[in-house]
């Protein structure tokens, strides 16, 4: 189950100024919004009810009745939910695969001249799983981890090329550093980072998320990476079953 506010992370890109405006205000005040018919909450945005429906369904709720009673939910629920266990990373990651806007981002990798992938640390091996599995359907796509390669490549893409980071802190500095620089040549960039707000998804033009939250054990990093593959997977089936 996703909540209200990971609804409104997922379909951002969906969204617009008034449904951010809206969205605000339920995350800052769902006691009252359940509380509210569908005229009373467009009133309070000089709109009409319209907008309110067609907000519900951006975020994938059958309409503002559906959206009403899973807040309802949210604020009645009182068991606590046992949170970063492989179970509950693969449900969370499996609710935010969004499958119309994989097949978007398909469509950009599909046309793209060059498709590059860029990784570090423990990350790295999952661009070689993915420069594979569009390789099957004739695709060539390429993967850097080294810094200075990452940026002798970066400097020949341009508006024609997608550069696909995945990170899942979303903050490493060496991986900022080429987003930057990605950014300033005017490439396209799709992020992989776990589901909250960090560095690389702002910078970001498409963002792609898993559930994956850190976890350290004794200094070491033992974040878990079953959910970013299971993003890349369902990323690599919806751009098989386009090229077949």
């Amino acid at each position: 189950m996703l909540y209200f506010e990971e609804r409104a992370q997922k379909f951002e890109y969906k969204l617009n100024d008034t449904d951010d405006q809206i969205i605000e205000y339920i995350i800052s005040h769902k006691q009252e919004a359940v509380l509210l018919s569908i005229q009373q909450l467009a009133a309070k945005f000089y709109t009409v009810p319209n907008t309110i429906t067609r907000l519900s369904k951006k975020l994938e709720f059958d309409g503002f009745s559906h959206m009403k009673n899973s807040l309802k939910e949210e604020l009645n629920a009182d068991e606590a939910i046992e949170e970063d266990h492989l179970t509950y990373n693969i449900k969370k990651t499996v609710d935010l695969i969004d499958y119309k806007h994989l097949k978007s981002i398909v469509k950009f990798i599909h046309e793209a001249n060059r498709v590059v992938f860029i990784a570090v640390g423990d990350t790295a091996p999952m661009c070689e799983v993915m420069v594979k599995n569009l390789k099957v359907s004739n695709k060539q796509a390429e993967y850097y981890i080294h810094r200075h390669e990452v940026i002798h490549e970066v400097n020949q893409l341009d508006k024609t090329d997608v550069a696909f980071f995945i990170s899942l802190s979303g903050e490493t500095e060496q991986m900022l550093e080429i987003a930057h620089l990605v950014k300033k040549r005017g490439v396209r960039l799709i992020s992989l980072t776990h589901f909250n707000e960090n560095s690389l998804q702002k910078i970001a033009d498409v963002k792609l998320y898993c559930y994956s939250p850190r976890k350290m054990i004794n200094k070491f990093n033992v974040t878990d990476k079953t959910p970013a593959m299971i993003v890349l997977r369902a990323l690599a089936e919806t751009y098989w079953n386009i090229s077949d």
